[in-house]
């Protein structure tokens, strides 16, 4: 008998217009060569960094003291003021101990490496940054108020209780190893369906308090930008997911997950743009063998329809190379949903609220009886 498996994959078009959401080391946005032609992307960084702010603003009511769906917490914190977080713990459950002290000495039982901050004068921190849910950040506090000296209990308590960021996207510390978490889920960078060209926009300032007689604008300078019908997806490894923070709370977390994938947007100059859209159309999968990228459908770029745009024929191309590569490869996915219209194809659709408790439903009921603890 093989593996038991269970993936939920994303694919979203989405037409952002000018704009520039994701910038590079010189300020111009992001591309990539894709078939030979140049692409506008954003990188996985940028939506997973706006899908965490998303977590923490928009769905905070789900872990909450008085009253929670969610066992865990949405967010950690990913920091190099690890050790002023401890101190600041300690200092509440022990107000007569030394936390300064009992700080470093946890951060020494775990190997992490300290040095002076450049920023803030005789204040320690990490070498590198390192995600912590607040659940572990505690339990190091009252470890060290314990004086527990076991550096494999400080280990142990460091692995479990993760936020649901950290069981979602990973942790690494490359300082001990044994502390990483493999994301349960892979977010791709996005790419436009098409060919794109950065364009530049020229623009000026006027001081509002310049001499009548003086001509001329206080400030000029030049902001790159394109606009695109992007291509996205992610996929969430289900089972992995469960392990992680358990069955009860999984069906709850990938519908977090799915919401926020279809609903955020990096903020990457939208005070200039506003440039805040969302998708044409979601196509989600559920698949019990193994992901699919179906980026191959846009690998020759995508030339504007008939009466011109890309969203169109994006769509089109979408659900033939779907098709394609159901018959040829792997089969239909077990179930299938789509937002949005043009790819009634694949799936009936449906408003985004109802695909997902739809999806929350299925994923329940699946590890209802699947034997995962």
């Amino acid at each position: 008998m093989g593996k038991k498996r269970l993936y939920v994959d994303f694919h979203v078009l989405q037409t952002v217009p000018p704009s520039c959401v994701n910038r590079d080391d010189t300020g111009s946005p992001k591309t990539a060569i894709y078939g030979g032609t140049t692409r506008a992307r954003v990188s996985s960084q940028a939506w997973k960094h706006a899908m965490r702010e998303m977590f923490r603003e928009e769905f905070a009511e789900l872990y909450s003291e008085e009253e929670s769906t969610l066992k865990i917490p949405l967010t950690g914190k990913r920091t190099k003021k690890v050790p002023q977080l401890l101190e600041q713990e300690i200092q509440a459950m022990a107000p007569d101990k030394d936390a300064k002290s009992l700080a470093k000495k946890v951060l020494k039982y775990l190997d992490f490496s300290i040095e002076k901050s450049r920023t803030e004068e005789n204040r320690d921190e990490l070498k590198a940054l390192v995600l912590f849910s607040y659940d572990q950040i505690k339990k190091m506090a009252e470890l060290a108020i314990e004086e527990c000296k076991d550096k494999d209990i400080y280990r142990k308590e460091l692995k479990a209780k993760p936020s649901l960021d950290m069981a979602l996207f990973g942790r690494m510390v490359a300082a001990e190893p044994s502390l990483n978490y493999d994301a349960a889920a892979q977010v791709a960078h996005s790419i436009s369906t098409h060919k794109v060209q950065n364009e530049y926009d020229y623009f000026t300032a006027v001081d509002d308090c310049a001499s009548e007689n003086k001509a001329g604008a206080g400030h000029l300078d030049t902001v790159e930008y394109n606009s695109s019908t992007l291509y996205r997806y992610a996929t969430i490894n289900v089972l992995e997911l469960a392990s992680y923070i358990g069955v009860e709370e999984t069906p709850i977390a990938v519908r977090v997950f799915a919401e926020a994938f279809v609903r955020s947007m990096p903020t990457g100059k939208q005070n200039t743009f506003a440039n805040r859209t969302l998708p044409d159309a979601v196509y989600v999968t559920i698949r019990k063998d193994q992901p699919v990228n179906l980026c191959g459908a846009f690998e020759q770029a995508v030339l504007p329809g008939v009466e011109g745009g890309h969203v169109l024929p994006s769509k089109e191309r979408l659900v033939t190379y779907a098709k394609e590569i159901y018959e040829a490869y792997t089969g239909k996915p077990v179930q299938s949903f789509v937002v949005g219209t043009g790819m009634e194809q694949l799936a009936d659709k449906m408003p985004l609220q109802q695909l997902l408790d739809t999806l929350e439903r299925y994923i329940a009921d699946d590890l209802s009886g699947n034997g995962v603890e």
